[in-house]
């Protein structure tokens, strides 16, 4: 099934020149076809070409369908930026084709990335949702400093990982609540400073296992954790 993206509520809308193109001139869909849509909210839109152009093809929604997540959590990464922003984009891809439901880009003492394109990343995000099949656009937080991150309130487990010698458990030995958010740091790490800040904030301090892992690989790991958790 190809699935596309709209923000349209309407009962008939027009398709974006970029997409009309594609559909009528890639896929060869014509009038009286149809097409399928999410709003990125849960709902599936099926639709049916009334007006087939490159241009501003036009669609009536003809039945529409509320979706589950096709997970049972709810899962906030807060996660420095990569350097390399490929790296960073490969993490947001793949967390959403595993599922997640919001993530913030945390700016540390260490990052050497303090700039995102939220534009970008958001493209990524919907590209992920439409090509894994998924109802559900994950959120996307502008980019936060990590002093105050912590000091937002999230009613749900919160875990700080890190690579520090302290007292920690692994992920996936904890029992999560159905609600949790998980700080992964920079290449480099947390400080110590943002460690204790995160502590005395009542941020459980866990491990991902044995090997040092890059701050992409360490949110995957945390996403694949709490999916199999469930």
């Amino acid at each position: 099934m190809q699935l596309f993206f709209t923000e349209n509520t309407e009962n008939e809308f027009t398709i974006s020149s970029e997409e009309s193109k594609h559909i009528t001139r890639v896929l060869r869909k014509k009038e009286g076809d149809i097409l399928n849509f999410t709003d990125g909210k849960g709902s599936l839109l099926i639709t049916e070409i009334t007006n087939s152009d490159s241009r501003k093809t036009r669609v009536k929604v003809i039945d529409k369908i509320e979706k589950e997540k096709g997970h049972n959590y709810y899962l906030h990464i807060a996660i420095a930026p990569t350097k390399n922003m490929d790296r960073f984009e490969w993490f947001l891809e793949k967390a959403t084709e595993i599922g997640i439901d919001e993530i913030t880009p945390v700016i540390c003492d260490r990052s050497e990335r303090k700039v995102i394109k939220t534009e970008r990343c958001n493209r990524i995000l919907l590209s992920a949702m439409k090509q894994s099949l998924k109802y559900h656009l994950p959120k996307l937080n502008e980019a936060i400093s990590f002093t105050d991150f912590t000091q937002k309130n999230f009613d749900g487990s919160k875990y700080i990982a890190h690579c520090e010698g302290s007292e920690k458990t692994e992920l996936k030995e904890r029992n999560t609540e159905r609600k949790t958010l998980i700080l992964i740091g920079p290449e480099g790490d947390f400080s110590p400073y943002e460690i204790d800040k995160a502590t005395n904030n009542n941020y459980q301090a866990i491990s991902l296992g044995n090997n040092r892992l890059r701050t992409e690989t360490a949110g995957v790991v945390s996403v694949t954790t709490i999916n199999n958790n469930q």
